[in-house]
């Protein structure tokens, strides 16, 4: 019987696998690709179209994302993407703070931490961004090519909070206990937090405003992320801390505030 840890590691594989099939699967010109002339053309006359092409590809991606970014539509698509991640993110916190207290009523409540995270995982995945596969007019590996930043973190953020979410489901039925996989959560907000402070919208009229608002939500997340390691790791080094229930408590709460603060900055951002 495969563990948990096995199947985790396999699902990882499986992505990277994903990653370099649709990467590098494609039909192949082998003209183009071996830069043999064919019988109408010259090799500088094929070279000089092959980089006319991605040239002009370049211009027309960067001419859409112009003009989605601050148009009325791209503004209303983008509020709402962040007020539904914010929902999502009060919840988690909610979550965890009904574990800081130790509430046993409503069972069913500590479901919505996984939920939401694998929730907002799938979202990101498919929505994140109109010009983005599945939904948009790029291909796969135009989307994780990385030719737009700020759509690739947006693929990366739902990678992390899908498997994340899994870690956590597996954590609340008792395949996994290990403070390793508790520990992936807040060092996801670690990671979310740095990802954020790189987060730009360059192209956006309101780009520098915009920048701020994520690097609040940035400083927020590294605070919550080490408020909670801090909890974990200093009852270990300090013998007297060990048995003291209040101190691990007090970091919990703090870090359960966080990310319902980061949640609430999230409901309310705007570009307009």
């Amino acid at each position: 019987m495969l563990t948990p840890t096995v199947l985790f590691i396999r699902f990882f594989r499986v992505l990277v696998a994903i990653l370099l099939i649709h990467g590098l699967w494609g039909p192949v010109n082998h003209e183009q690709l071996l830069r043999l002339p064919s019988a109408r053309a010259e090799p500088h006359t094929m070279l000089e179209k092959d980089t006319r092409h991605h040239h002009n590809s370049d211009h027309q991606d960067v001419a859409q994302i112009e003009q989605w970014e601050g148009s009325p539509e791209g503004v209303a698509y983008s509020e709402f993407n962040h007020a539904l991640a914010g929902v999502g993110v009060i919840l988690v916190g909610l979550s965890e703070w009904r574990t800081a207290m130790g509430w046993q009523a409503f069972m069913w409540a500590r479901w919505l931490l996984p939920g939401s995270l694998i929730g907002s995982g799938i979202f990101l995945l498919i929505w994140s961004d109109h010009l983005a596969w599945p939904i948009g007019p790029w291909t796969f590996s135009e989307t994780f090519s990385g030719k737009d930043p700020e759509m690739l973190q947006h693929k990366i953020f739902g990678i992390l909070a899908l498997a994340v979410g899994m870690v956590e489901g597996l954590l609340r039925v008792g395949k996994i206990s290990h403070v390793f996989w508790r520990s992936l959560l807040p060092g996801f907000a670690l990671i979310g937090g740095l990802m954020l402070f790189r987060h730009m919208h360059g192209l956006h009229p309101g780009g520098h405003d915009i920048q701020a608002h994520h690097n609040l939500m940035g400083t927020l997340a590294l605070t919550g992320g080490l408020v909670w390691f801090a909890g974990e790791l200093i009852p270990r080094a300090q013998p007297t801390l060990q048995t003291s229930s209040r101190f691990r408590f007090v970091f919990k709460i703090l870090w359960s505030l966080l990310v319902i603060a980061i949640g609430i900055q999230l409901l309310f951002y705007t570009e307009s």
